[in-house]
């Protein structure tokens, strides 16, 4: 019985051997191939040409021409192993995997082989080899499917590329549509601050006008003390020009100002960050955007109130980028508010609703932050995580881009910034622009 379990040890340790040194993976192949199989070994594998009669055919037919496809880094396994031992005749029969790396390309190669062995002098001799490949891998001439597999690499590497391709001519396309609905949304703020220019600007121009006219009057009358020799009334009417040519040059420079707020923001951005007046600014924009939206509707009406920190003076920020946050920021707050004041509202507490927005800014420590809140409906929770993605938006079809939120998201992360909302529904939303000031300088 001991005998019986040794022969049957080795004879699987054999079977292992012939595989190994069939496959190429043995240090010295073809010698092994010699101890262990007989002169006269027949044989056949899953290719019409792989037939043999002799270990010389085999040989010459087989292991010389397909026995180094595999590279020396190949790892065989083996599993399903079985065998039968009749007297002085042993059969085995398995399933191994070979797993190697082809043109960088990781493959797993399957395989079974059964062999019929004969006890002869203190050891198994193979007689008859049976190997079955999946023949759908492998090409005519060929054992292995290294050849399949280099053209079928070779064929995915061309997909990829031509995908590669199409997907960077679908990228440039994008970006080519991404700029230009960004060009669209700001021509579109443009529209909107339009008509607040136009309002803020007669204002000045309205005094620098009346003052003129007066001054010319003042001129008359000046020539007229003059001629008289009433000096000391000459004297008093020059001061007065004096004091109505500083009022001209004031609301001139007002003037002045808006212009080059409106020409900032219709302008591409330089990217470039400025030392800039944040309270100015957001002043600046409050008053054009409400001046806008009642040159649009003349019934839209809301209170207005600034809570401006004087202690920030002014900070680093791309000017046009930065106005076009709060000014977004600003018109969503004025949609907000004119919507839940359109839609009937029973009065709260016996108080009737009236709608307000507010812009503040503050100092603490290394950040300051801009807030621009309302006592709108607020947005449901259900969409509160989409707000700032491309092209979402709750208006309705044509009154919004849903490229607002997500361009001034974007540009507050430029300025190493945070954009967050605080909401409550029915009561209002509160959008809070965080800039460090370490970052901003």
């Amino acid at each position: 019985m001991e005998q019986e379990e040794n022969r049957s040890g080795l004879l699987l340790k054999t079977f292992y051997r012939l595989v190994a040194a069939i496959l190429g993976q043995a240090p010295d192949a073809e010698s092994e191939l010699r101890s262990i199989m007989s002169d006269n070994i027949s044989g056949f594998g899953t290719g019409k040409h792989e037939i043999f009669n002799s270990y010389q055919e085999f040989i010459e037919k087989i292991f010389r021409v397909f026995g180094k496809q595999l590279p020396p880094e190949a790892t065989l396994h083996f599993f399903d192993v079985r065998h039968i031992m009749l007297d002085t005749t042993g059969i085995v029969h398995g399933t191994y995997e070979i797993n190697y790396t082809l043109d960088g390309v990781a493959n797993s190669y399957y395989g079974r082989r059964s062999t019929v062995f004969v006890w002869d002098n203190h050891r198994w001799r193979a007689i008859h080899l049976h190997v079955s490949e999946p023949s759908a891998h492998l090409v005519e001439g060929e054992s292995l499917p290294v050849k399949a597999l280099k053209a079928q690499n070779e064929e995915l590497k061309k997909q990829v590329d031509l995908k590669t391709e199409e997907l960077s001519n679908s990228l440039k396309n994008l970006q080519a549509t991404q700029q230009q609905l960004i060009h669209s949304a700001k021509m579109a703020s443009l529209g909107e601050l339009t008509a607040g220019i136009a309002h803020e600007i007669q204002n000045p121009l309205n005094f620098v006008t009346n003052f003129s006219d007066v001054n010319r009057e003042l001129i008359d009358e000046l020539k007229e003390e003059l001629a008289t020799g009433n000096k000391q009334q000459a004297i008093e009417i020059a001061g007065d020009i004096k004091a109505n040519e500083e009022k001209i040059n004031h609301h001139g420079k007002r003037a002045d100002a808006i212009v080059k707020g409106m020409l900032q923001h219709s302008r591409s951005s330089s990217g470039k960050k400025e030392s800039t007046d944040i309270n100015a600014l957001a002043d600046e924009y409050l008053r054009l955007a409400y001046h806008g939206l009642r040159a649009k509707d003349k019934s839209f009406d809301t209170t207005t109130k600034t809570d401006l920190d004087d202690s920030i003076g002014k900070i680093n920020v791309v000017p046009q980028d930065m106005g076009r946050v709060i000014l977004n920021l600003i018109n969503n707050a004025f949609y907000a508010v004119d919507e839940k004041k359109k839609a009937p509202q029973p009065p709260k507490g016996g108080v009737k609703y009236e709608p307000m927005v507010t812009v503040s800014t503050k100092k603490e420590k290394d950040k300051v932050e801009i807030k621009v809140k309302d006592n709108g409906n607020g947005i449901p929770q259900k969409v509160l995580d989409k707000i700032f993605q491309p092209f979402f938006t709750t208006k309705p079809t044509g009154q919004g881009t849903g490229l607002g939120l997500s361009l001034s998201y974007d540009i507050v992360k430029a300025h190493g910034g945070e954009l967050k909302v605080e909401t409550r529904e029915g009561e209002g939303s509160e959008f809070i622009i965080q800039l460090s000031v370490k970052s901003a300088l």
